[in-house]
């Protein structure tokens, strides 16, 4: 059976193994959501996963409602991620453009405007800005007129993603974001033909899919879906027959993967009672199927070993461990990361963890 490392085929990709960064949102871009030149550090010094799957990028001024996060809109931005995407394959990596809108999760006080969703609702609790925390807003119902706008965004920034020199893109419809606020019937209360039914209520998710892959090519082209448990405020009445649907879904268009974030309960962010859905998403999907959430390199070669998964992805431990794929293959001690730094600026926490990689004593 196929270990961390070994290597695997991805559509139109070859991964030398099989051990891929989860995307972690890090906050180092500017305010005009432009990326800077310390993320190209911060990138090629993980270039020896399998995939990196870059950090959360808008698709446009509207989608992006988290502070310094970067977009993929501009012909500055585009001209900002090329070092980035270039230095990775300096190193011998592949790294994909997550395609990003947040709906309801964005807030005025960083887009400029009212947050948008599936429905009028708003998400619990207090978002973050450039003046510290606030209260969600109501976000207002995108009208159906809006929606090929929506899909346009969507293709635009895939499309800009090419141009910057990035290996493919993945959509971002888990964890509470606007795909993931349409999918889920606690907060799409729609009646039209984005709403209500299941069929009804994957296609914008779909619609969006086949944009991008005829943009980019379905092998060039990926999913992540969160399908177990509440998210950010965003759950669903009946997840296993929606998200198999969304799975069937997404296996007629021929993407390159699908990405499931699923915590149990004794995750350490998101921890749900709800059983994850990877075995029955398993029997519609039959791509390449990446699980992440919690993974430590005895639970990721049972997945590996049972052919649950295709290949693991890892967020937090890459924050911290910029040589994980040698720490993992070695069982070196890991680094701590330290939630202080997760969205500050400057290279501390970012760029500053110590490697282990080639150490003799492990070696």
């Amino acid at each position: 059976m196929p270990t961390l490392f070994d290597p695997i085929a991805l559509g139109a990709l070859n991964a030398a193994n099989r051990t891929f960064m989860a995307p972690l949102t890090r906050a180092r871009a500017t305010r005009d959501h432009v990326p800077t030149p310390i993320m190209a550090d911060y990138y090629a010094q993980r270039a020896t996963a399998g995939l990196i799957i870059g950090e959360a990028t808008g698709i446009s001024r509207q989608a992006v409602g988290w502070p310094y996060a970067p977009g993929l809109w501009s012909s500055e931005q585009v001209k900002a991620w090329m070092p980035v995407t270039q230095a990775v394959h300096d190193k011998g990596g592949l790294i994909f453009a997550q395609l990003w809108h947040m709906g309801r999760m964005a807030h005025s006080a960083v887009t400029g405007r009212q947050p948008v969703s599936a429905s009028a609702t708003a998400m619990p609790g207090d978002a973050h800005t450039y003046e510290g925390k606030k209260p969600f807003e109501i976000a207002r119902p995108l009208a159906a007129e809006e929606i090929p706008g929506l899909i346009s965004d969507y293709v635009s920034a895939a499309s800009n993603a090419m141009a910057a020199g990035f290996d493919g893109v993945q959509i971002h419809a888990a964890n509470g974001q606007l795909l993931d606020q349409f999918l889920r019937d606690g907060t799409n209360a729609r009646t039209d033909e984005y709403g209500g039914s299941i069929d009804n209520r994957v296609r914008l998710l779909g619609r969006v899919t086949q944009a991008v892959a005829d943009e980019v090519g379905a092998d060039r082209t990926a999913v992540r879906l969160s399908p177990n448990g509440e998210s950010y405020g965003v759950d669903d009445s009946n997840p296993a027959p929606l998200f198999t649907a969304a799975a069937e879904m997404l296996d007629a268009i021929g993407i390159a993967f699908l990405e499931l974030r699923e915590p149990g309960p004794d995750g350490t962010f998101g921890a749900t009672d709800v059983p994850r859905l990877s075995p029955q998403i398993r029997r519609h999907f039959k791509g390449a199927l990446v699980l992440n959430s919690d993974y430590d390199v005895a639970r990721a070669k049972a997945d590996l070993d049972s052919g649950l998964a295709d290949a693991i992805s890892f967020g937090r431990p890459f924050l911290a461990n910029p040589d994980l794929v040698w720490r993992l293959r070695h069982g070196a001690p890991l680094n701590k990361d330290e939630m202080a730094t997760y969205y500050s600026q400057g290279a501390e926490g970012y760029t500053d963890y110590e490697t282990l990689m080639g150490s003799k004593a492990l070696a």
